[in-house]
């Protein structure tokens, strides 16, 4: 059979699609492309807040699943909202490239106070005035070219992007700075790809399944189980980092004011990716003082 994987028309998400397309065809497999433009890809002067923020990038392509126009969804599995419509499944999740951010242009501790650093992510803009208050971040959108372009335009120094992005486009920008995990969280599925499929469809399932990296799924369910259960109730930044060590996965969280004046942290482990997920989010926001920062609304 011909499996058709539906993707963004994006440079990287096709980058993405192009990888899986040829990890089937080592295992004997056909594939096609269905590309397609989302919301997001043709709103770009709005920022992702305004359009609703994480599954402005998957909306329609699980939508093309579900009425059957795809047999594959392939995602960044950032993009995915926390809840994963019904009828639809992550059927695998393939080796993950690395999950970290980093700053291309000046190094942090290059910047003078005012410069200016670009980025579209919540995330990131809360992170680094939590580190740097002192810079002025502005909104960053566009495909890769464009961002990369804007270091040097318009008085801005650097701007922040994720490394499994870069790799994939074989993109080798002046990365000034690798940014360290463990102060700066990454995104919820950061470098990650979420191969979705629907739920009954068990020839697709079973040939999309011999694509799954056991470790790097288990640390995607972890991740995403945080997000579950900050939920919709979760209007401020918050990222997760998982690895899996041994037989346990070590998972770090953080909530951020949206201007990065507070912040609550912890680190656990556990055996059962989803529980341990329930549980860095919960200690979170119901003990360290999450429901507390600036921006929550709660469920």
């Amino acid at each position: 059979m011909t499996l058709r994987l539906a993707t963004r028309r994006s440079p990287l998400a096709l980058a993405q699609a192009h990888y899986v397309a040829d990890r089937l065809a080592e295992r004997g497999f056909a594939s096609e492309l269905v590309s397609m433009e989302t919301t997001g890809d043709q709103r770009q002067s709005e920022s992702l807040r305004e359009l609703g923020g994480r599954g402005v990038f998957a909306v329609e392509i699980q939508r093309a699943l579900l009425e059957g126009r795809a047999d594959v969804a392939v995602h960044s599995a950032k993009d995915l909202p926390s809840s994963t419509p019904p009828g639809l499944m992550i059927a695998a999740v393939p080796p993950r490239e690395d999950a970290r951010d980093v700053v291309v242009g000046a190094r942090l501790d290059q910047l003078e106070a005012g410069d200016t650093v670009a980025t579209g992510s919540p995330r990131r803009r809360a992170l680094l005035l939590e580190r740097r208050p002192d810079l002025d971040v502005v909104e960053l959108r566009g495909n890769m070219a464009r961002r990369l372009s804007r270091v040097g335009e318009d008085g801005v120094r650097a701007i922040l992007a994720a490394a499994a992005a870069l790799a994939r486009l074989a993109v080798v920008p002046d990365v000034a700075e690798v940014l360290d995990p463990e102060w700066f969280v990454p995104q919820v599925g950061q470098g990650a790809l979420a191969l979705e499929v629907r739920a009954d469809d068990v020839a697709t399932r079973e040939v999309i399944t011999l694509l799954n990296d056991e470790p790097s799924r288990a640390a995607l369910l972890a991740e995403r189980s945080f997000l579950v259960e900050l939920g919709a109730g979760c209007s401020i930044p918050a990222g997760a980092h998982a690895r899996v060590e041994g037989g346990d996965v070590r998972l770090s969280g953080v909530m951020l004011d949206p201007d990065g004046r507070r912040s609550v942290r912890v680190e656990r482990r556990g055996s059962d990716p989803v529980a341990l997920g329930r549980e860095v989010a919960c200690y979170l926001r119901d003990e360290a003082g999450g429901r507390d920062l600036p921006g929550w609304r709660a469920p």
